[in-house]
């Protein structure tokens, strides 16, 4: 007995909307570009090459 997986919106954890996947409705996609374009979400980094200063 397989039962379906229900995907939930990252933002409120309402079960997610076909039309507005992965979120639940217009409201929470625009609060996940809103933390994007305000910096509240960060992706982390490494530095590539030693810093010639140190």
């Amino acid at each position: 007995m397989n039962t379906p997986v229900i995907r939930r919106c990252p933002i409120c954890r309402k079960p997610r909307v076909e039309e507005h996947t992965p979120f639940c409705s217009t409201r929470c996609r625009d609060r996940d570009l809103l933390r994007w374009l305000d910096d509240g979400y960060a992706l982390p980094i490494s530095p590539t090459e030693p810093d010639p200063e140190d």
